[in-house]
């Protein structure tokens, strides 16, 4: 049964972290109504009434499983790409870009790509790699543009997985207006993340370990199975010891296809998902993470991340230039990247900043890396007439999975954006955070979020996940090796929709699973 799977934290010392650390309940719910969110990244043309009837009618519910809806064979609307049958599948631009993006695309993959190097070095547009860092290139940790990994052995670097790390911290005066916002604040030694790479001569942060113990769950059918319960350990810290309030969250690099799709749909749409109250006392309390937009200066709908806690492409991949490569952007410009006061060496070390780029990677660099991220496409459906497929597909919605696995959004009309504006598009998400329980809580709070909430992840290919990457798993930290094993993982929320997945028939069971293999 499941029982007692909380993850553990300990030092090299054996000393449990983070365990004891209230996972905060949500306090009264934020009336959203009373703030001006927005969309200020996005020129939109305004919805005619005649369009949004069509969205309603587009974007409802289905009640017919006897055959596919029409369209959902390109759950990218015109962006879809088709599936390929080899680990390139998550690596094809939009399929409905110009010959002149395309080459932005191109230009973009080669930055993403890029292996940066320690300054000072001969290759100027390449240096300024850390000091301290979790990866040298973008496509380390997003491994084929996929899903990153855990470790797969004692031995086994874990560059395409790192720890997120805070203390508890005063609400900054920016969020005044969030009244639940959760205040965090930067370990003094550490900061906000722990990076296990360093140049000669100076020290990394940490060694990631984790351990894991078995589970078996039995299911109806007399099937069973067997999930594996994490204990991660910071090993062997090379800067003294962890804040005694430390909290640190296990993070595997997210899958990167459809972003620039996320970002184009409306924050009204995704709100209007939201029921904090549970006042339809179906048992979700979809939230918003509402975080703080360095690039328009304003209160912004989280989008990004495993807890929302970026609100735009753009942002999300300058902060992890900063914090996993120590790259500076123009928006993060610190050169040591997320090296602390108190890491002085690092700190004090030669960076690639100075030049004629300004920053690390300079301004028309960070568009083409955007550009990229925003259009990497997502693969069309596959088998999604079969008849065991559409029984997955009402068993997915009659068990309660698409209460929060949204199926279907229609993006805003762009003026500037044609290949993302007006698609009718599968997300499978609604990009809300949701009380998962304690099995998968991290128990580390970021904005909004609780130390038990996640966000909702978008569906759209997994299916070609380790077809991508073969030692890819599922949810945040990759513990799940199939994606039976990811359903049985849910809890708090999902935990009646869990519950009915383990007394389905086997039939109907892997009927489920063949669905989102389908995606």
């Amino acid at each position: 049964m499941l029982t007692s799977m909380r993850p553990l934290w300990k030092t090299q010392n054996k000393i449990v972290l983070a365990v004891a650390f209230t996972a905060a309940s949500p306090l009264s719910a934020l009336d959203l109504t009373t703030l001006n969110l927005a969309d200020p990244h996005l020129n939109l043309v305004p919805r005619t009434a005649a369009e949004q009837a069509r969205i309603t009618a587009a974007t409802a519910a289905t009640s017919d499983f006897t055959t596919a809806e029409a369209f959902e064979d390109h759950p990218a609307g015109a962006a879809t790409v088709r599936a390929r049958k080899d680990d390139e599948a998550f690596s094809q631009h939009s399929d409905n870009i110009s010959f002149e993006q395309q080459l932005e695309f191109k230009l973009g993959n080669g930055l993403f790509k890029k292996i940066w190097v320690f300054a000072p070095a001969s290759t100027r547009a390449s240096d300024g790699l850390g000091p301290l860092h979790n990866a040298r290139s973008c496509q380390r940790c997003h491994i084929k543009d996929g899903r990153g990994h855990t470790p797969q052995g004692a031995d086994d670097s874990a560059i395409s997985m790192f720890l997120r790390l805070s203390i508890p911290g005063d609400a900054p005066a920016e969020m005044a207006a969030i009244h639940d916002y959760i205040g965090t604040a930067p370990d003094p030694n550490y900061g906000t993340q722990l990076q296990d790479f360093s140049p000669p001569g100076l020290a990394p942060e940490y060694q990631f370990s984790v351990t894991y113990r078995d589970i078996d769950v039995a299911l109806s059918g007399g099937e069973s199975a067997t999930l594996r319960a994490p204990s991660y350990r910071a090993l062997n810290l090379g800067y003294g010891p962890l804040h005694a309030d430390a909290m640190l969250s296990p993070r595997v690099a997210p899958p990167m296809i459809g972003l620039g799709l996320i970002e184009a749909i409306p924050v009204a749409d995704i709100l209007a998902q939201a029921d904090e109250n549970d006042t339809n006392g179906d048992g979700i309390s979809g939230r918003a993470n509402l975080v703080w937009s360095s690039e328009y200066d304003q209160v912004m709908l989280g989008r990004f991340g495993l807890k929302a806690g970026q609100p735009t492409v753009h942002q999300q991949s300058a902060a992890a230039f900063s914090g996993d490569i120590g790259i500076s952007t123009p928006l993060y410009p610190e050169p040591w990247g997320e090296c602390t006061e108190t890491q002085t060496d690092c700190r004090n070390a030669t960076h690639g900043d100075g030049d004629v780029r300004g920053s690390e990677i300079d301004q028309p660099n960070m568009d083409l890396v955007t550009f990229y991220s925003r259009n990497l496409g997502v693969p069309a459906r596959r088998d999604l007439d079969d008849p065991q497929v559409l029984r997955g597909k009402q068993v997915f919605y009659d068990t309660g999975c698409s209460s929060c696995h949204t199926p279907k959004f229609v993006t805003h009309r762009l003026s500037d954006r044609p290949e993302q504006s007006f698609q009718l598009i599968w997300p499978y998400s609604d990009l809300l955070l949701h009380d998962m329980g304690d099995g998968l809580a991290d128990n580390r709070p970021e904005a909004r979020a609780t130390g038990r909430e996640w966000r909702t992840p978008p569906l759209w290919g997994v299916g070609l996940t380790q077809q991508v990457s073969d030692q890819a798993g599922y949810l945040h930290d990759g513990r799940a090796r199939s994606l039976l094993e990811a359903v049985l993982w849910h809890g708090g929320e999902a935990q009646p929709a869990r519950d009915t997945v383990v007394q389905l028939a086997p039939d109907d069971r892997a009927a489920l699973i063949r669905f989102l293999e389908s995606l």
